[in-house]
């Protein structure tokens, strides 16, 4: 008799591909596919991560029980019974017809894509998880709360853009999790600020990082009217106004922004074009109307759930000013942001929605873990491992980098397992000393090649945090911005962007042991246990997932040395 249960979580065919595997209820690991193929965003089945799952389980694909897919696409079709409102409104009316239509085509898309997961898997059961359950699932099962109010908001689940929920773990090891209210499109925070990304140049669904950086530049009063008209705050949560945000088709060829839209605020901005006032400006607003709908969405999940603790995902939750207020304005004791918050931790969450419904238990091995992907442990390179670089073993790495990072060197950073999400962690990092005058310019120009104004995110350990930000809780995923001391104004200032915010990771032993040794003796250097924390990667590119990635980055930028399992490289 199977004494095991395998359970596979899928993010696939829509963006930012992944795999979890479960076997009987522990997560074994998890991983991004294009950490592995260096396809940024990638939509394709990600066969790297399944097969690295199923060798790291001992496990072959006829092993796997039930493959846990993160969209019910059956319930697309629930934005069909609108369609007839929609055609009577003049504003929507031009798009209710081929609104319909697109949300048929993809009702079929996801068919075809289950014939497809059922030929890759023949004996296991395809089960659809609702988009906004596998989001709220991974919230809550990587905190460490045994009760929380679960906020959700991204673009767009099935028909969901916004869900308030709570969690609740049981004594007897059981777990029930619930959602209360739900928001569906066309009101979507998501697809509003993507919207808006998108006029202003950058890629939707990928730099709204960008945006939010460019915000602190900008002044909100030019178009805060615009964008109280165009994002209404409701009794229940929020709606878009058609006028400046037309009705969602889910097809190319229909802009997200009205030509009203163009003419009140600026014509769309070519990606390789200036950045102006302008630009900035719309940022601010969008991005302070963002804090707004959010600080609003924090109040309502308070009220309907009675919780103490918050634990959000989507999308929007990677958004870390907009989490930053929620934390600021003591809504909740404390907020919780899973490492992975977008789509791709849906994998996750999808495969504990299987895994609940089977046992009534949430699954074990998630809470509290980032580091979950592909190790290369026991790493060996040759003297020379590629044309122009030499590679030699300190006899003490954290020492050594320590040393090299207070003398100036900027050092790609390839150490354990690969972290979760959009946020280097200490393991897939380009480190720096934020004590150089000149460093945010110099990482943006020669080493990312990304905008001037983006900033640069501390990492700090968890012991002297509060030395040097206000954030009255940890942030081990690099999920809160937080106001700083003066004595990171004084001595730090290089980790302040320019609305006075730092985006910091804390960091114990316990979870990275190496990171903060490399803390703890670059504070036996400078007096400081913080540095610049950035992703091992360049503009465009995925974070370095494997070790041939990350020597293409050290070779291809303006890094001065890597540290990879032990190794330190250098360019001759």
């Amino acid at each position: 008799m199977k004494s095991r249960n395998v359970v596979l979580g899928l993010c696939s065919y829509t963006h930012d591909s992944a795999a979890a595997l479960l076997v009987n209820g522990r997560l074994i690991g998890f991983a991004e596919e294009e950490r592995l193929t260096g396809v940024k965003h990638t939509a394709a089945y990600p066969e790297l991560s399944v097969n690295w799952l199923l060798a790291t389980a001992g496990l072959e694909s006829a092993d796997i029980d039930t493959v846990a897919y993160n969209f019910d696409g059956n319930r697309y079709l629930d934005a069909l019974p609108a369609i007839n409102l929609y055609a009577q409104m003049p504003e929507t009316r031009d798009r209710a017809q081929p609104r319909a239509d697109s949300f048929r085509k993809i009702h079929s898309r996801f068919g075809q894509r289950m014939t497809h997961l059922k030929d890759l898997f023949t004996k296991a059961s395809i089960q659809p998880v609702l988009h906004h359950r596998a989001h709220a699932l991974y919230a809550f099962g990587s905190s460490a709360y045994e009760a929380a109010a679960i906020l959700v908001v991204d673009s767009l689940g099935e028909v969901q853009t916004t869900t308030i929920g709570s969690g609740l773990r049981l004594s007897d090891g059981g777990c029930r999790t619930t959602i209360v209210q739900d928001i569906t499109d066309p009101a979507s925070l998501g697809y509003a600020y993507g919207a808006v990304t998108e006029h202003l140049g950058w890629r939707r669904g990928d730099e709204e990082g960008t945006v939010m950086a460019l915000a602190a530049l900008g002044d909100p009063r030019r178009f805060r009217a615009l964008m109280h008209d165009a994002i209404a705050i409701t009794e229940r949560g929020f709606a878009l106004n058609p006028r400046w945000f037309p009705l969602r088709v889910l097809t190319t060829g229909y802009p997200r922004v009205s030509p009203a839209f163009t003419a009140a605020t600026c014509p769309p901005r070519a990606p390789a074009a200036p950045v102006d006032t302008v630009h900035a400006d719309l940022a601010a607003a969008l991005q302070e109307r963002t804090e707004d709908v959010m600080l609003h969405l924090a109040r309502q999940a308070k009220a309907v759930t009675g919780m103490r603790l918050l634990c959000v995902g989507g999308g929007v939750a990677a958004n870390c000013v907009a989490v930053g207020k929620i934390v600021a304005e003591g809504i909740f004791d404390e907020v919780h942001v899973p490492p992975s918050p977008g789509d791709s931790g849906t994998a996750i969450g999808a495969a504990l929605a299987v895994h609940l419904d089977a046992s009534r238990r949430l699954g074990v091995g998630v809470s509290g873990r980032c580091y979950l992907g592909p190790a290369y442990t026991g790493l060996r390179l040759a003297e020379t491992p590629r044309a122009g670089l030499t590679a030699s073993r300190p006899a003490e790495p954290a020492k050594h980098l320590a040393l090299k990072l207070a003398e100036g060197y900027v050092v790609g950073l390839f150490q354990g397992a690969l972290e979760a999400g959009p946020r280097a962690l200490g393991n897939r990092s380009i480190l720096a000393s934020p004590l150089l005058p000149d460093v945010v310019d110099r990482l943006n120009a020669t080493v990312k090649f990304r905008e001037p104004f983006r900033p640069f995110a501390p990492v700090v350990l968890q012991t002297a945090a509060n030395d040097y930000f206000t954030l009255p809780q940890p942030a081990p995923y690099m999920s809160i911005a937080s106001g700083v001391t003066a004595l990171t104004l004084d001595h730090l200032p290089a980790v302040v962007h320019a609305n006075g915010l730092a985006r910091v990771q804390t960091v114990t032993p316990l979870a990275n042991p190496f990171l903060a040794d490399v803390l703890t003796e670059f504070a036996a250097i400078t007096g400081h246990p913080v540095l610049i924390n950035t992703s091992l990667n360049v503009k465009g590119k995925p974070i370095c997932g494997t070790p041939d990635m990350a020597l293409d980055c050290l070779t291809d930028s303006g890094l001065d040395a890597l540290m990879i399992e032990g190794w330190w490289v250098t360019k001759c």
